[in-house]
């Protein structure tokens, strides 16, 4: 304001040519409809991610979201997975369609329980399914074997019943931040580590590790020291599982669409029921 008050004690043709300018070169700095409309990427609240989430965000744009996959072989038993988003899952609807196997999010970070887990997780079971829980993780928040015990407290354990598959570590792209969780590719291959032997110690399973190969090269350097020990569920929404993580000769899961029928997120399981059924025994 003092500038434009000085301006002014001047002729006045000048002073109408500067207060113009001025005011122009304000206005090159007010925010239009356009800079008023942009703002940041809407940032989810915690505890509403779920596996997938940063494929359909990520490896989905890539690849062509929900491309239509190859159909299924014999030896592939229809699987899916399911979370809060969900709620009440029409599970008989799904048995009916074929579906033999399901994972229900039990846990994120440390602070986080779903509140559809018993319904999901019975319900899956009830139908005859054989069914597990997954950990979906936030690397930023604690420690790996800290989530694990959280995990296990509420719904991630693992019994011999003949119908219990092993728990899930979710890795992925992190959808409240920077993607590989503020971790470099050693620290986070740490906290991977501390997770599946924390979990092993305690439940006598190796977990099963979801993630995509993109995320894994980015954000562990593409190591290759967890393939002979922890099964892999690949998730790539393509006509084929395509290239995965190093150490892996082989995928177990492949999440394949998040627009299957009933519920969204379908998998398949890359063997037979008799080695389904081996996984759920250890």
């Amino acid at each position: 304001m003092v500038f434009v008050r000085s301006v002014m004690s001047l002729s006045r043709g000048r002073s109408r040519l500067v207060v113009t300018g001025v005011l122009t070169g304000l206005l090159l700095f007010l925010p239009g409809p356009a800079a008023q409309s942009a703002s940041a990427p809407d940032v989810p609240p915690r505890g509403s991610a779920y596996m997938g989430i940063g494929v359909l965000a990520h490896d989905g744009r890539a690849s062509g979201p929900d491309a239509t996959p190859a159909p299924a072989r014999a030896n592939q038993i229809e699987g899916v997975d399911v979370s809060s988003h969900q709620g009440n899952v029409a599970w008989a609807t799904l048995w009916g369609d074929g579906v033999k196997w399901a994972y229900t999010k039990a846990t994120e970070g440390t602070s986080y329980t779903n509140p559809s887990f018993t319904q999901q997780y019975t319900g899956s079971y009830n139908a005859g399914m054989v069914r597990g829980a997954y950990h979906f993780a936030t690397p930023d928040t604690s420690g790996g074997a800290a989530q694990a015990d959280y995990f296990l407290k509420h719904g991630g354990g693992w019994s011999k019943d003949g119908k219990t598959l092993p728990g899930v570590l979710d890795i992925e792209w992190n959808p409240y931040g920077g993607s590989c969780y503020g971790k470099s590719k050693s620290g986070m291959v740490s906290w991977i580590r501390d997770f599946v032997n924390r979990y092993k110690s305690r439940t006598g399973r190796d977990a099963v590790i979801y993630t995509a190969t993109s995320w894994w090269t980015e954000c562990t350097g593409n190591y290759s020291g967890f393939g002979k020990t922890n099964p892999l569920w690949i998730a790539r929404y393509a006509s084929t599982a395509g290239t995965l993580p190093a150490g892996w000769p082989y995928h177990t899961m492949w999440q394949y669409t998040s627009s299957g029928k009933t519920v969204g997120d379908h998998d398949r399981f890359n063997g037979t029921q008799d080695r389904l059924q081996a996984l759920v025994n250890g």
